[in-house]
């Protein structure tokens, strides 16, 4: 097996008593997508905080590549190929789709620039801008202001701000969340794409989803990890199923 390209080692974060994510263990193989379930309250989208920089862990190692990024900024992590989406839409409502990705093209290339409508007017920036609209379904949507896109369709241009920084993992906090069955689809379809090229790391309620998509499943249970597997394994884990009755069944 090839070297993770991504792996926590007794990853920690507690707040005070409150112990958030214990003594978290995952690794994540070079083009995997890699999901990480659990019931409400698991410490999920904290440990996408940790990892992408945004939440500083208590103790514990995370590794990219190769390299500890434990204590490098959110800005570092992305300039070594780390990027994230946010549970909740973070795309600028009053530019464009193109303007909005341009923008993340506009700071990984480093161009300088002194108003953020600098970026519309830079032809290399919206070529490149414009690929990862394609990518993701948008290109004829890229002049709509990012404000009236669709629920939907906003989920599908913050996957483009990811792509437009060149990741080498991309990390998908519940990239479904309020979308319609129509809209949900789509964005399935989209990351079915993506995965062939991306290593993914995705959080997602949404379990028939994640059985489509991932190659292998981490359960968090208050903190810690119950079983990592196949989906087909996770799906079968009584430990698993005992975590979530009441909440939900596993498809």
């Amino acid at each position: 097996m090839a070297e993770p390209l991504l792996e926590l080692r007794n990853l920690r974060k507690s707040y005070g008593a409150l112990v958030v994510t214990d003594d978290v263990n995952i690794s994540v193989q070079p083009g995997e997508l890699h999901a990480i379930i659990g019931p409400n309250g698991a410490g999920k989208t904290t440990l996408i905080h940790q990892i992408s920089g945004m939440l500083p862990s208590n103790s514990g190692q995370i590794l990219f590549i190769g390299e500890d990024i434990s204590q490098l900024s959110m800005p570092q992590r992305v300039e070594r190929g780390l990027a994230r989406s946010f549970q909740i839409t973070s795309i600028l409502p009053g530019f464009s789709a193109l303007e909005n990705v341009a923008l993340a093209v506009q700071a990984r290339s480093g161009s300088s620039f002194r108003f953020f409508g600098n970026a519309s007017r830079e032809n290399d920036l919206n070529g490149l801008a414009m690929e990862c609209l394609g990518e993701v379904g948008l290109a004829a949507r890229a002049r709509i202001p990012a404000g009236l896109l669709s629920h939907g369709e906003k989920r599908q241009l913050e996957l483009a701000v990811g792509l437009a920084t060149a990741p080498k993992l991309l990390l998908l906090d519940e990239p479904l969340a309020g979308t319609g069955h129509d809209e949900s689809q789509r964005v399935v379809e989209t990351l079915r794409r993506l995965k062939s090229r991306l290593t993914i790391v995705l959080i997602e309620h949404d379990m028939e989803a994640v059985f489509s998509l991932a190659d292998r499943v981490s359960v968090l249970v208050y903190g810690r990890v119950i079983a990592t597997d196949t989906p087909e394994r996770v799906r079968a884990n009584p430990d698993v199923r005992a975590a979530y009755l009441g909440e939900e069944e596993l498809v």
